[in-house]
């Protein structure tokens, strides 16, 4: 996977897909290829939880998943 963090996020939606061991899950699609990322639980504290989220919302944990190798190919 070659996508800089400005092309995983532009225009982009992320969509929730599960949740796992204190990890929500969600996924964007990348040029038809779903991948997947975490977020901790621990960070939401009183936040909201939703099905669609832009993508650029999320950058911050796109860009970790990135950088720990957990920006994976959504199977």
């Amino acid at each position: 996977m070659n996508y800089t963090i400005k092309e995983i996020v532009k225009d982009r939606y992320a969509h929730f897909a599960y949740y796992r061991h204190n990890m929500l899950y969600y996924k964007v699609e990348l040029d038809g290829v779903p991948y997947s990322f975490p977020i901790p639980t621990e960070d939401l504290m009183e936040a909201s939880v939703h099905g669609e989220e832009r993508a650029i919302t999320l950058m911050r944990y796109i860009r970790k998943a990135l950088d720990d190798g957990t920006f994976v190919r959504y199977i």
